[in-house]
């Protein structure tokens, strides 16, 4: 497990100090999560951050249709939203569904947060963290609003190169705020 949270943290800051590194390993307990679970659910009490060790999950919410959408996608070597962007009072904002089976490596958000507190260097990672988190969900807002279907599905493929072929293409769909007739027919034009 070391091995692999060391990837994630490689990801975002190669530069980490060993120190640092094993306080975060420390108080990380790896969880196998099986394909089409929720890791977090909606109105659910979560107090856990996570790192995605291995396999693909998707944020997503339902919107006032019933429709569910995807809001984000995460593949190995990621950090999952954080939580202080996910909660309310600890309770989730959204879904985390497992698309794959899926490793993580769970951490306490609140041992989190102290280390953050104590540990500058660990904040920084932690900002970093939310420097992407926002950057990303910036960008897919742009893009949505003033972006063709068809430039948004080749940006998703450079985002997420082979995600297209192992992820459901209504998930796909509704992350690039399309239709799946309209996906269909983009892929097929492409």
């Amino acid at each position: 497990m070391k091995e692999r949270i060391n990837k994630v943290i490689d990801q975002l800051n190669p530069n980490l100090s060993l120190k640092s590194r094993h306080e975060i390993i420390d108080i990380c307990k790896e969880i196998k999560v099986s394909e089409g679970s929720l890791i977090v659910e909606k109105g659910k009490r979560n107090n856990s951050e996570y790192f995605l060790l291995d396999g693909i999950v998707r944020s997503y919410l339902m919107n006032q249709n019933g429709e569910l959408v995807t809001l984000l996608f995460f593949e190995k070597s990621s950090v999952l939203s954080p939580h202080v962007t996910r909660t309310s009072n600890s309770l989730s904002l959204i879904n985390l569904e497992a698309i794959t089976e899926c490793t993580l490596a769970e951490i306490d958000a609140r041992e989190f947060e102290t280390l953050i507190k104590v540990n500058l260097e660990i904040r920084e990672f932690a900002n970093t963290i939310l420097r992407n988190e926002l950057l990303q969900k910036i960008n897919k807002e742009i893009r949505l609003i003033s972006w063709t279907g068809k430039d948004r599905l080749q940006q998703f493929r450079k985002d997420y190169e082979m995600l297209e072929n192992l992820v459901p293409h209504s998930m796909i769909a509704t992350y690039l705020g399309i239709t799946n007739v309209s996906l269909s027919r983009l892929r097929k034009g492409s």
